[in-house]
């Protein structure tokens, strides 16, 4: 198994008051599975990616990953289990935009302190992994919206995580652009990463294998998903 969580509760305080955001969530996510996230704006399903992600704590309840108690550990410990264990994919790719694609995809293994000829290698076998190998001198701005988010999913590769969290990866495309980008997703699921997609989209959630819909705090819904959405 590779994620667990028991009981767990996350409030926000605003003044004196608490705000509860997920409130007693029980979960569990194999090692190669892909998984959709979903609810309206409010439901929960951003605060649940936070803390999947090493971003946010709960307010009490249990996280583990790979066995280990996540919400015990303390920012250093979150940050390094961050750097190391989760491929994050952002709706607006979050590159830099003075950097080249190899040098946007190089970021996560500076930081890690790979050195340089190992990094090199990795770069270049992510970007061959999305298809962009020969755009790697490219910046942001010279690359299409479906490139920019190919960079982003490569960087979220080059550190071989445990889990790939994309957050309304196709939000920032068009349809077409969109559906290639969820085909990519599906090979790298097929490929043997665990992929967890956080959307508000139906359509998008049913690239999935098994949708989990969040409602008001609360594990609405834990079911397989019979009608996938057609891949291109």
């Amino acid at each position: 198994m590779l994620i667990k969580i028991e009981n767990l509760t996350k409030n926000y305080s605003i003044g004196e008051m608490e705000i509860p955001a997920l409130q007693d969530i029980n979960l569990q996510i194999d090692t190669n599975e892909y998984v959709s996230i979903m609810g309206p704006s409010g439901s929960g399903k951003s605060t649940l990616m936070n803390i999947l992600g090493c971003l946010d704590t709960p307010t009490s309840g249990h996280y583990y990953f790979k066995q280990t108690d996540v919400s015990s550990l303390d920012d250093d410990a979150l940050s390094a289990m961050r750097n190391k264990e989760i491929g994050f994919i952002f709706q607006n790719f979050n590159l830099l935009p003075r950097l080249n694609a190899l040098q946007n995809v190089e970021l996560p293994l500076i930081y890690a302190g790979v050195s340089n000829s190992e990094r090199k290698e990795r770069v270049l076998n992510s970007l061959e992994r999305v298809g962009l190998s020969n755009r790697i001198e490219h910046k942001p701005s010279e690359l299409s919206g479906g490139q920019r988010q190919r960079v982003a999913i490569a960087r979220a590769l080059v550190t071989n995580p445990g889990i790939l969290l994309a957050d309304e990866p196709t939000g920032a495309l068009d349809s077409k652009t969109g559906a290639e980008i969820m085909q990519l997703f599906q090979d790298l699921y097929q490929e043997g990463n665990t992929i967890i997609l956080i959307t508000h989209e139906q359509e998008i959630a049913n690239y999935a294998n098994r949708n989990i819909h969040i409602k008001d705090g609360k594990i609405y819904s834990d079911l397989p998903i019979i009608n996938k959405t057609s891949l291109i």
